[in-house]
């Protein structure tokens, strides 16, 4: 039977959890010092605090999505126990999921738009509503993906442009080569045709020779015929 992912992945849950309560904590801070001060202009501090914030509850919301398909999965089965889980584990998973959802909720209040009001708007008659600050935190999970996306988009394109390069370089050499063995082989083919012909003369010559029946003509015939190797092979 295949492991159980179930509780690898509620680790992680947990892990990211403490760490988005700890971010949470040091972002409400830091946006508290900022109001103090009587500022309205956000420091450097408080928009780092708050990306990470909402980085750290991105990542987390998709962990969880995951987890709550896989408890989803294991819901619509006639048999829980085909999963080697049974029906009380299930209900167990099934509100830690809701547990962790509202957590998430709560904190992503605190960085939603509505959060950052000072205390006289919050008591306000007219509160944002709940579909206006989801909206507002998928644009900014949107524009985040995006610029994530221009990174790789542009890391991609360099790769690509130095392969290009690299294949026209290859291609040239390969041309160079190509070029360099259409010389050998036409050289080649030049000394072959010499030799042939060369051969031809010499075999007609021997005939010639042997038709007179002269010693000496072979002689000489053995002499030309290494000439014309020496100097075919020179050529």
């Amino acid at each position: 039977m295949s492991t159980d992912p179930y509780h690898a992945v509620q680790a992680e849950i947990q892990t990211s959890l403490q760490a988005a309560t700890q971010l949470r904590a040091s972002y409400m801070r830091i946006r508290n010092m900022n109001s103090m001060r009587g500022t309205t202009e956000e420091s450097e501090e408080l928009v780092w605090a708050r990306n990470e914030f909402k980085a750290t509850l991105a990542a987390l919301e998709a962990d969880l999505e995951d987890l709550d398909e896989s408890v989803k999965v294991v819901e619509a089965a006639s048999d829980t126990r085909l999963f080697g889980v049974s029906f009380e584990q299930v209900q167990e998973r099934r509100r830690y999921v809701e547990r962790v959802r509202n957590e998430i909720e709560g904190m992503r209040a605190d960085v939603s738009p509505s959060g950052s009001r000072p205390n006289s708007q919050i008591m306000s008659p007219r509160p944002t509503p709940r579909e206006d600050e989801q909206s507002a935190w998928a644009r900014e999970e949107q524009q985040m993906l995006m610029q994530q996306q221009d990174m790789t988009i542009d890391s991609i394109a360099g790769t690509l442009s130095n392969l290009a390069q690299q294949a026209g370089l290859m291609g040239q050499e390969i041309s160079e080569h190509n070029e360099m063995l259409t010389d050998l082989e036409s050289g080649v083919d030049s000394t072959e045709t010499k030799l042939d012909s060369a051969m031809t003369k010499m075999r007609r010559f021997v005939r010639q020779t042997e038709q007179s029946g002269s010693g000496w003509c072979i002689m000489i015939l053995t002499i030309v015929l290494i000439i014309l190797l020496l100097v075919a092979i020179l050529i």
